[in-house]
């Protein structure tokens, strides 16, 4: 017979450890193996990639002369004139809300057949992720290029451009937002005899809706970016005007506009907080530096305690009378701002509406120049080679934008940072980090240290740590605070608290953010190939000039294929790492 007793039981002797003491071990799969080894190796190749680019701060320095010579041939900044400058700030905003709002409301459905937890099958599922993958592996450019040979010049092949390639990133962050919801709620209404629409409605899009609205506003301040590129292929706005200048050797004007462009990104940002305050109320996940100036309410320590219900909502009838406190108008007006830069984004976009009945006609013979794909008078060792190089240089900055984007965004979390000080500091770092185009520091690094990967290489890693620290901040902010707490009682230090509480929890968001910084810098290091990056974009520049699209075809066929391999590596990680 055994007898039950609440004592405590008998200290075991120094340097023993009872059986009871000792906690089971979870025994580590085959496959989790696997999964770490195939991590290491990548990061292995990322360092070997990092040697064989061969960047050398003392030969940076010594090659400052060449950066002296270009800022004295810049001389001072020049803009437009303020009239053509207003209506190209308008035509850029204009076209990149219209393309992200297009992607937005087309990633949806994508997203809900993508996730494991409400696909309706394996094969939706696949075809889902296949389409996100498709749409990210095609570089704006392209679809750009393509689009301004079936529709007329205008915004109207940047927009389609911006929406469709912006589906890739936003179905997969949504897809991403579902899978890791509470299943309680939808099992809950399912088993209620509640419709699949019904458990989507309100089992769903209430828990995933702030991830959803952070992920939109964020593909909107890269989209934003991503509009300079676009200009070199005759799409309207601030960059085609800044490509017109760069061609035409006016250096000043074009890194003026690039300074607007900036200074866009940072409007961005005050707006995107805006937004969120409004949708996400008391709530600190996901705030930024500047949400404590916008909402200053927010800069205390929050309560714990529920609102208290408000008279209004006593019963149906009081409802009805609902009271238009200060909050209602304020919200309102919002959602009323909100509609009228929609609608004023779509006009200021003139987008001409017949050549959506027009360009079928185009379409045959716009497809027979892109298909079959070959490399022409290229050899397929060179571009297989070129191909190679893209994504040493994409490993490679991957690899140098991982410690220092884990740094900063740990210190721009609000529950990682030393102080509110620290965090503003850290959050406005990553702001103007991310309002810097890649291509922009792209063209001022190749001055420095000449053509090559090297440039490519120090642009796609400045440019990264912006992306991925912002990612990182926010999914540190939005991890189960309760273990933090749990740790910090029983007096654990602040690094404790982190590495053994927030960095667990947000690892796997962690390791989805990393591929995705890889994936990203697969497709950026092949668009700054064009300006002298190296790799395969200088083989795409080249095509697209002479008109030879059965390459641009074959080009993008390798990229898709090296996305497809990132995307099942970035899916498996996930799997085992949950």
């Amino acid at each position: 017979m055994t007898v039950l007793s609440d004592a405590p039981s008998a200290p075991a002797a120094p340097g023993r450890s009872t059986v009871s003491d000792r906690a089971p071990r979870r025994p580590i799969s085959a496959e989790r193996i696997a999964a770490g080894l195939t991590l290491v190796a990548l990061l292995v190749l990322g360092i070997l990639a990092v040697e064989e680019v061969g960047i050398s701060i003392p030969a940076m320095v010594q090659s400052w002369g060449n950066a002296e010579n270009f800022m004295a041939r810049v001389g001072g900044l020049s803009f437009p004139e303020p009239a053509d400058l207003a209506w190209l700030i308008a035509l850029t905003v204009g076209l990149v809300l219209v393309g992200t709002l297009l992607a937005a409301v087309l990633s949806v459905p994508i997203a809900y057949l993508a996730a494991s937890n409400t696909t309706p099958g394996d094969g939706w599922r696949a075809a889902a992720r296949f389409v996100g993958v498709l749409t990210r592996a095609l570089p704006d450019v392209v679809l750009a290029m393509a689009f301004v040979l079936m529709f007329s010049l205008g915004t109207l092949p940047g927009i389609l451009a911006i929406g469709i390639h912006s589906i890739g990133m936003i179905s997969k962050m949504f897809a991403d937002a579902i899978e890791q919801i509470d299943e309680g709620p939808r099992l809950a209404i399912r088993a209620a005899g509640g419709s699949k629409m019904q458990e989507f409605a309100s089992g769903i899009l209430p828990q995933v809706l702030p991830s959803w609205v952070a992920t939109v506003l964020h593909r909107n301040d890269i989209n934003l970016r991503g509009s300079v590129v676009l200009g070199y292929v005759g799409v309207a706005g601030l960059g085609l005007e800044m490509s017109y200048a760069f061609k035409s050797l006016n250096y000043g004007k074009g890194l003026g506009i690039a300074l607007v462009i900036f200074i866009l990104c940072v409007a961005m940002e005050i707006v995107s907080s805006l937004v969120r305050g409004a949708m996400l109320g008391q709530q600190k996940q996901t705030r930024s530096w500047i949400d404590r100036i916008i909402h200053p309410r927010l800069s205390g320590s929050s309560s714990t305690s529920t609102t208290a219900r408000p008279e209004w909502a006593a019963s149906p009838e009081t409802a009805v009378r609902r009271p238009w406190t200060a909050e209602r108008v304020r919200n309102t007006s919002g959602i009323i701002v909100a509609v009228l830069v929609v609608i004023g984004s779509v006009v200021v976009s003139q987008i001409n509406w017949l050549d959506f009945f027009t360009f079928w006609a185009k379409l045959p013979e716009v497809a027979a120049k892109f298909w079959p794909p070959s490399f022409g008078s290229y050899e397929a060792s060179a571009m297989f080679a070129a191909m190679r190089d893209t994504v040493a240089i994409a490993l490679a900055a991957t690899v140098l934008t991982l410690l220092p984007s884990l740094i900063l965004g740990s210190l721009a979390a609000s529950n990682v940072a030393l102080s509110p000080g620290a965090r503003g500091v850290a959050r406005f770092l990553l702001v103007g980090i991310r309002g810097i185009p890649e291509l922009i520091l792209a063209i001022v690094l190749v001055v420095i240290t000449g053509l090559g990967a090297q440039a490519g290489v120090i642009a796609l890693a400045i440019g990264g740590i912006g992306l991925l620290g912002k990612l990182i901040a926010d999914s540190l902010e939005e991890v189960d605070r309760g273990p933090e707490r749990a740790l910090r009682a029983v007096g654990a230090t602040r690094l404790q608290t982190y590495t053994s509480a927030t960095v667990p929890q947000g690892m796997q968001a962690l390791i989805g953010h990393s591929f995705y910084m890889l994936d990203t810098n697969i497709r950026a290091a092949t668009i700054l190939g064009i300006v002298g990056g190296g790799g395969v974009g200088y083989y795409l520049l080249n095509a697209s000039q002479g008109s030879r699209y059965e390459t641009v075809t074959a080009i993008v066929l390798m990229i898709l294929v090296t996305v497809l391999v990132v995307e099942g590596l970035a899916m498996w990680m996930r799997k085992v790492f949950r």
